[in-house]
């Protein structure tokens, strides 16, 4: 798929993107998105960047951990998922409220130096150009400051990954099909096949500039997060 493509699939899931992530995974999906705030190593204070924000579940877990002396951007390309992540946040009343930018991550509007952490959920394996994104986030962050990217991976156990694709193929896109959406999360499988594994990750971290990068596999190796440091 190209950026538009892309860019119209999550325009359309918008409204049951969230629920749907709930269901499927069992809302483990939350706890990993709290991982990854904790790897980002968010305090109060901090200025915060949240990429590919989607429905806005990490950026409100960021606001939650900066406190009222920090702010929170949330970044999405579709203007439809930031319309949900705005309302969503809105409803809570968040302190600070977070800012939310309609923008392709692979051309920030930020200032270099700007950011002191930065958080990505099940994006990294949607951009078209993963070197390109990890260098706009190198750009971005402060000298000493971490992201951490949450993704799903295609795990080395031939059978957890023989069971990866089966639950994706009979449980998610049926369940998907049913609201309408078989197309749309049909694009997934396809997507994991070609998506680089955590030390492929790592080594496009390296050539982006940061001077530490690890992958931690979670989940059996599906889902893994790559933290990684300017």
């Amino acid at each position: 798929m190209n950026s538009d493509q892309i860019q119209a699939l999550f325009d359309r899931i918008a409204p049951v993107y969230d629920e749907l992530n709930t269901v499927l995974s069992f809302g483990q999906h939350r706890i990993w998105k709290q991982m990854a705030v904790k790897w980002s190593g968010a305090k109060p204070g901090d200025v915060c960047l949240d990429l590919c924000c989607g429905s806005g579940d990490i950026a409100q877990m960021l606001a939650e951990k900066v406190g009222k002396t920090g702010q929170v951007y949330g970044v999405d390309f579709s203007s439809v998922q930031l319309a949900v992540a705005r309302d969503r946040a809105d409803r809570r009343c968040l302190k600070p409220p977070i800012h939310w930018v309609e923008s392709d991550v692979l051309t920030l509007p930020f200032d270099e130096n700007q950011f002191d952490c930065a958080t990505m959920g099940y994006g990294l394996r949607n951009v078209t150009d993963i070197l390109l994104s990890l260098k706009e986030i190198y750009r971005v962050l402060k000298p000493g400051a971490k992201a951490a990217i949450l993704d799903m991976h295609r795990p080395n156990n031939v059978w957890v990954r023989s069971f990866q694709k089966w639950y994706l193929d009979e449980v998610v896109v049926p369940a998907a099909h049913r609201l309408g959406f078989t197309e749309e999360y049909a694009y997934i499988a396809p997507s994991l096949d070609k998506f680089p594994t955590g030390a492929k990750q790592v080594s496009l971290a390296n050539q982006a500039g940061f001077v530490s990068a690890t992958h931690y596999p979670t989940a059996g190796g599906t889902m893994g997060v790559l933290v990684i440091q300017k």
